[in-house]
């Protein structure tokens, strides 16, 4: 059905996808299935879908490097797969511009809640729901940085910034109080929409890569309580 959300889901264990798959269809999505990363990164230039759910490990095209081929791209959420929570990988696959992570073996109730959280925060293009922290909407500048809360638009030093929703809305969840702290706990509850505790390395590596191109400085860590931006 055309108003289905369309998942593009990559994944080599043939058990995996197919199970993975019909639990998906169970919940509403229309899925492609593919079983290495070459395949997944032609089905994804070929129907554009609302969401990619990639393996790390796959044959053919990793999927931290279609991840980032997809990134290149496109700014469509990307959640990654990956068999150890203490693995490498996962951080290489966040800051290969993935969105957020599960952990195999997973629950599909915690899957399919994890892609929805990301679809609504995506949905909102950045954060437009959480507008009024911005004290109405508008222009706000901090040095050469500019956020233009209205028109999602990122400027420094006058030139574009292009952000992924995600890093638009974890800036403006700073942007809305500098010279706050924020907690990683807080920021996981009100960016990532996580109701549960989370791996808050998913806000770490998104930190350091929004200072990538909002500056280094903008953003500093306050050991032991989190993250603020600097007025």
């Amino acid at each position: 059905m055309a108003d289905q959300t369309h998942v593009l889901f990559v994944e080599d264990d043939d058990v995996i996808r197919e199970a993975t798959q019909l639990a998906l269809e169970r919940d509403g999505f229309a899925v492609t299935a593919m079983p290495d990363g070459l395949s997944g990164l032609e089905s994804f230039r070929a129907r554009r879908p609302d969401i990619a759910l990639l393996d790390v490990m796959v044959p053919g095209l990793d999927g931290v490097s279609l991840c980032r081929r997809i990134r290149d791209e496109s700014t469509v959420p990307v959640i990654m797969l990956s068999a150890r929570a203490d693995s490498i990988d996962v951080v290489l696959g966040l800051e290969a511009g993935a969105d957020d992570y599960v952990t195999k073996p997973f629950d599909g109730a915690v899957l399919v809640a994890r892609i929805r959280a990301v679809l609504r925060r995506f949905g909102h293009a950045g954060g437009g729901d959480r507008g009024e922290a911005a004290d109405g909407g508008g222009l706000l500048t901090f040095g050469e940085l500019e956020v233009d809360t209205e028109g999602m638009e990122v400027r420094r030093a006058g030139r574009p910034v292009a952000l992924t929703p995600t890093e638009m809305r974890l800036l403006l969840e700073f942007s809305s109080a500098p010279g706050t702290v924020l907690s990683r706990d807080k920021l996981l509850e009100r960016v990532w929409d996580y109701g549960w505790g989370g791996d808050t390395r998913v806000v770490d590596v998104h930190v350091q890569r929004l200072r990538t191109k909002i500056g280094q400085d903008r953003i500093e860590t306050v050991r032991g309580f989190g993250y603020k931006l600097k007025a």
